[in-house]
């Protein structure tokens, strides 16, 4: 086990150095960089184009080859792209990630500053995902064909046919205060009176906000965990052992709680690693564009558009680190919760 572990640690490395080479040779050839993005908003008309002539930077609407070495400079696009990858390795190596072209900001007080929202939007989806989906695939397992069945089946398909967007926008016109009630509020993590409140109105009033956007979040995820649970669970009860124990005149409860549930957890709690830590960093940007939540689908969103490419590679680090060490915990669940699984090459 040891062995495996520190193999896999050592091909982490080169993994991540190849998803970082990748993602940063592409965006070389993405045209409408950070310095082609400055100098047309310097030569627009409007107020930075007056700030940019007066400021001796924009001469006859055009920028001079001196500024644009300057912009080129203060971006750091003077050096050969080699060289500035390997700097940039380097420092992701200190986890130093840069700080934002257009945030002003470095880029680990943006995703500090955004993470909260991103958390209570991901782990409350991830919580009710598998506090529902789980006992709900359990009983439409053993009631296999029943009307519970075909009914339950009914409403999460309908659920997961809906896109989260529209369920949320369906949501917001229904309860937030659209066409009809006035129960949530439209947008926001927090209300402006949160910081007069009390505990118990401060946790009342984060309910509150984030009922809808959960609400929308969770519903498409229902489905894909309900039907796997009870595909694994049907799998388990039509095995042998279960038929021999019900032969020897087995409790059918103890044989679904001592033996089904045992099995069939192995490959759902194996999944549950990578899902609980990607459930830190997941970022829906159409749910945060349409409940006004400001988290990190939003800036990884904003980030891609204007080409602020060390948010953009210092979010992918972290979140590619994050996940290849879920993938690895993921692994190691196996061993744990089977004890017959092991990685030992006998």
């Amino acid at each position: 086990m040891w062995r495996y572990i520190f193999h896999r640690l050592l091909l982490l490395i080169p993994t991540l150095l190849g998803i970082l080479a990748v993602t940063f040779a592409i965006i070389q050839f993405v045209p409408g960089g950070p310095v082609e993005q400055m100098v047309q908003q310097l030569t627009q008309s409007g107020l930075s184009g007056e700030t940019a002539a007066k400021s001796g930077m924009l001469k006859n609407g055009r920028i001079s080859a001196e500024d644009m070495a300057a912009l080129n400079v203060l971006y750091g696009f003077d050096k050969p792209p080699l060289e500035r990858f390997a700097d940039m390795v380097a420092r992701f190596a200190c986890f130093d990630l840069g700080t934002s072209f257009f945030h002003h900001q470095t880029v680990f007080e943006l995703v500090k500053e955004k993470l909260p929202v991103s958390m209570s939007l991901g782990l409350w989806t991830f919580f009710l995902t598998y506090f529902i989906c789980i006992p709900l695939g359990i009983a439409k397992a053993v009631k296999d064909g029943s009307r519970f069945d075909v009914v339950s089946g009914m409403a999460v398909l309908a659920g997961y046919t809906v896109p989260p967007f529209v369920l949320g926008l369906v949501l917001l016109v229904l309860f937030g205060g659209g066409s009809f009630f006035a129960w949530f509020p439209q947008g926001g993590l927090t209300g402006d009176d949160f910081g007069q409140l009390s505990w118990a109105g401060k946790i009342k009033d984060y309910l509150w906000h984030m009922a809808l956007p959960v609400t929308a979040s969770v519903a498409g995820n229902l489905a894909v965990m309900t039907v796997l649970t009870k595909n694994v669970f049907l799998e388990e009860i039509r095995r042998q052992y279960v038929y021999t124990a019900r032969a020897k005149g087995f409790p059918e409860r103890q044989i679904l709680t001592k033996h089904v549930f045992r099995n069939a957890m192995i490959p759902l709690i194996t999944g549950f690693p990578a899902a609980f830590i990607g459930a830190f960093f997941t970022g829906s940007l159409l749910i945060e564009t349409l409940f006004s939540l400001d988290g990190l689908g939003l800036l990884s969103y904003e980030a891609v558009m204007k080409r602020d490419y060390p948010v953009v590679m210092g979010t992918l680090y972290v979140f590619t680190l994050m996940g290849l060490l879920a993938k690895l915990l993921s692994d190691i669940s196996y061993s744990w919760v089977d004890p017959r699984i092991h990685f030992g090459g006998k």
